[in-house]
């Protein structure tokens, strides 16, 4: 189930959908991409900062990419300083993420990941193929949260519908 073109589809996925998001967002004052609407990392700024901050600590141990800026889910919520560091990091972050979808080599997925997790305090082994699900997974769970913030500040993302993907 998970390889080559699972990873391929759903970085281009992710890609679309935050661009999606962060095209909506650009649409709102600073204050509105600020302001907490009760999301569990708070405003649409912070949810956003949270699946960036997400994307780069799992493409570091996937990729060997650069690591997260902020050590804590709890200050993940400022990944970047401001809005400019956001949309240009989110954009190297999908760009990260399709190389390395494109590049990987479906020996990869055989085996296990060990790291420490912060989260956990403790170092955590678990299969590739649940690790990457849960990545991809991981992206969409917060996308919907801003989606829905995002809806009910007036602005308007695009389809979420995997089929509705353009094509490349």
């Amino acid at each position: 189930m998970v390889g080559f073109g699972y990873v391929q589809t759903m970085a281009r996925y992710g890609a679309w959908q935050n661009n999606s998001l962060m095209l909506a967002a650009d649409g709102l004052e600073e204050a509105a991409r600020q302001k907490d609407r009760g999301g569990f990392f708070g405003s649409i700024a912070g949810t956003l900062n949270h699946l960036l901050w997400g994307d780069r600590i799992w493409m570091a141990r996937f990729a060997g990419t650069d690591d997260a800026h902020q050590p804590s889910i709890a200050q993940s919520v400022s990944e970047a300083q401001n809005w400019s560091d956001y949309c240009g990091a989110r954009t190297a972050m999908d760009s990260a993420i399709l190389t390395w979808a494109g590049d990987v080599n479906p020996a990869w997925f055989d085996g296990d990941l060990t790291w420490f997790s912060g989260a956990a305090q403790r170092d955590v082994s678990k299969p590739k193929t649940m690790l990457v699900m849960h990545f991809f997974n991981h992206a969409t769970h917060h996308r919907g949260q801003v989606h829905a913030m995002l809806t009910a500040a007036g602005a308007r993302p695009d389809d979420t519908d995997l089929f509705l993907m353009p094509e490349a």
